[in-house]
C-alpha cells in the first residue's frame, strides 16, 4: 500500500489509533511507539548528560501535523509545542495546497560562517590583504580540523576578510565558510576558528578575542513556495484579504513581528522536535527579515493571473541529522524517522514548507473570520485544565465558555462548579 500523508478524520482519532497511524506510516517499532506514548521520553540519566543543572524534564504536547505533499514526496511533521491551532492550521493548509501539487522547496549547499575577531591590528587595509594571500594555507588549516567532514564533500570553502567601524576602533573580522553537509556545523566551525587564530594573529599583528560560529547562516538558506486556488481559501475576497494582511506586515514593523512569529509558530516545533538549535533558527531568520535595513516578511504573497493565491518563503536554516541532540534525544531520534529524511538539506525543505503553510493560515484565519474564533476555541481547553478540569468536564467545560463567548479562568470555574454540583445533585 503505498504511503500518504493525507490522513482524513486523524484529528478525530482516539489518541492510541493515530499512534497507529503514525506507526505505519514510519514502520515504527511497538517499543518507538511505547516510547512517544510515556508520560516522559526523555530519561533523567540522558537529561543529566545534555545539559547542567538537571532536575527533571519538561515535556511538551507531541503532535503530527498531517497532509503535507513536498516535492513530490508525502509527509507526516512531528511538531512539539504548547500553542492551539498551529498543528491544525498548518495541516489543513497543506490539505488545501495538494489541489495544486503540493509545496516545492529547494536549499542552497549546507555553508556556515566563522568569525574570528582581531582587534589592535596597526594597519587593517593592508591586513586585510594579507588574509587573502594567506587564504590558501587557512583552508588547509580548517581540512586538518574534521578530515572526516572533507571526506564526504564537506570542509573549507573559502575565506574573507572585513573591515569594520566600532567604538574601540576599526577591527578586522576574519570569515570562514565551512560546508557543514548533514551537520548542524557548531563544533566543526568553532574548532576551525581556534584552530586558525594563532595563524591570523601572525599574519596580521593583530590580537583575536571572538572566535564563533555567526547564526545568520545566509548562505545556507531553504526556500519553499506553493499555489492555492482561490474557491479553496474561500473566494477571490478571502485571497485579496491575505495580500491586504501580507501588505500591512511590510509596510509596519509591529504588524510585521507577529507575522514572523506565525511563520516561526510552524518552524520552531519541527527544529525541536528534531533535537535542532531553534534558538539559531529564529535568530537567523529575523536578522535576515532585517537584511535590507527594515525589517519585513519572510514569506511573499501574491495573485497569479489565475486570481489564484500563491506565496513564497526565503530564509536562513541552520539545522542537522547529525550531532547534538538528534541523536541524543530518543524523540528527536523518532522524530527524523518519522520524517524519513536522510540529509539536512531536505530537513530544511520541510520546514520551509511548513513554516509557509503555518502563515497561509494564520492569514487566512485573519482575513476570513479573525484569529480570535479558531484561536479560542482550542485555548479553551487549556483554560479548562488550568481551572482543574479532568477527563468529560474538560471538553463539558472548553464548550460552555465557548459558547458564551468567554473563555477565562474564572469562567471555567464558575462552569466547573456548577457541573459538580449538578452531579451531585
Amino acid at each position: 500500500m503505498e504511503k500518504t500523508s493525507r490522513l482524513k478524520g486523524f484529528y478525530n482519532l482516539p489518541m492510541e489509533e493515530r499512534r497507529k497511524l503514525v506507526a505505519q506510516f514510519a514502520d515504527l517499532t511497538e517499543e518507538e511507539v511505547n516510547l512517544i506514548a510515556k508520560e516522559s521520553s526523555l530519561l533523567p540519566d540522558i537529561a543529566d548528560r545534555m545539559i547542567e543543572n538537571v532536575i527533571g524534564t519538561f515535556p511538551l504536547p507531541f503532535a503530527v501535523a498531517t497532509n503535507f505533499l513536498i516535492n513530490g514526496k508525502d509527509y507526516l511533521i512531528p511538531m512539539a509545542l504548547e500553542e492551539p491551532s498551529v498543528v491544525a492550521a498548518a495541516s489543513n493548509m497543506a490539505r488545501l495546497a495538494r489541489n495544486t501539487g503540493g509545496f516545492f522547496a529547494q536549499t542552497t549547499e549546507p555553508i556556515m560562517i566563522g568569525q574570528v575577531q582581531l582587534v589592535d591590528v596597526p594597519d587593517p587595509e593592508y591586513a586585510r590583504m594579507q588574509i587573502y594571500k594567506h587564504q590558501e594555507e587557512i583552508i588547509k588549516l580548517v581540512e586538518e580540523v574534521d578530515p572526516v567532514l572533507v571526506k564526504f564533500g564537506g570542509g573549507p570553502r573559502g575565506v574573507e576578510a572585513r573591515v569594520i567601524d566600532t567604538p574601540r576602533g576599526k577591527m578586522l573580522i576574519v570569515h570562514l565558510y565551512v560546508d557543514c553537509r548533514d551537520a548542524m556545523g557548531a563544533n566543526a566551525v568553532n574548532t576551525a576558528n581556534e584552530r586558525v587564530a594563532p595563524f591570523l594573529e601572525e599574519i596580521t599583528g593583530g590580537k583575536v578575542y571572538l572566535r564563533i560560529i555567526s547564526n545568520l547562516a545566509e548562505r545556507r538558506l531553504a526556500r519553499a513556495w506553493a499555489k492555492w486556488k482561490k474557491e479553496d481559501l474561500g473566494g477571490e475576497e478571502v485571497v485579496d484579504g491575505i495580500i491586504a494582511a501580507y501588505h500591512f506586515a511590510i509596510s509596519d514593523p509591529y504588524r510585521c513581528a507577529t507575522h514572523n512569529k506565525g511563520i516561526m509558530n510552524g518552524i520552531d516545533p519541527i527544529v525541536i522536535a528534531t533535537g535542532n538549535d531553534w534558538r539559531a533558527v529564529e535568530a537567523g531568520a529575523h536578522v535576515w527579515a532585517a537584511r535590507s535595513g527594515k525589517y519585513t516578511s519572510l514569506t511573499t504573497w501574491e495573485k497569479d493571473r489565475n486570481g489564484d493565491l500563491v506565496g513564497t518563503i526565503e530564509l536562513p536554516m541552520a539545522v542537522g541529522t547529525v550531532g547534538g541532540a538528534t541523536r541524543t534525544h530518543p524523540l528527536s531520534k523518532i522524530s527524523l524517522k518519522i520524517l524519513g529524511v536522510k540529509t539536512a538539506s531536505e530537513l530544511s525543505q520541510i520546514i520551509a514548507a511548513v513554516g509557509l503553510a503555518q502563515n497561509l493560515g494564520a492569514l487566512r484565519a485573519l482575513a476570513a473570520e479573525g484569529i480570535q474564533r479558531g484561536h479560542m476555541k482550542l485555548h479553551s481547553r487549556n483554560i479548562a485544565i488550568a481551572a482543574g478540569a479532568v477527563g468529560k468536564e474538560i471538553d463539558i467545560v472548553a464548550a460552555r465558555m465557548v459558547q458564551e463567548g468567554i473563555v477565562r479562568m474564572d469562567k471555567a470555574e464558575e462552569i466547573l462548579r456548577k457541573i459538580r454540583g449538578e452531579k451531585n445533585d
